[in-house]
């Protein structure tokens, strides 16, 4: 079952690094600042999930 965590965390930290790319693309080409604001919350969302994710993975592996 942690096995399962630990997938689904690694594919939630695959789509925090191409929202982050999206965001710095975004930047470069002076795109509209609430695109940039939308690919920021995103980004702290996919974060935020992945992390319960991680600890959860942790929790099942120590039992």
């Amino acid at each position: 079952m942690a096995t399962v965590f630990n997938i689904i965390a690694i594919l939630f930290m695959i789509a925090v690094v191409v929202v982050l790319i999206r965001g710095l693309i975004n930047m470069m080409q002076s795109g509209s600042g609430s695109k940039s604001n939308k690919l920021m919350q995103a980004r702290i969302a996919f974060q935020f999930v992945a992390l319960v994710f991680l600890l959860l993975a942790l929790y099942l592996s120590s039992r």
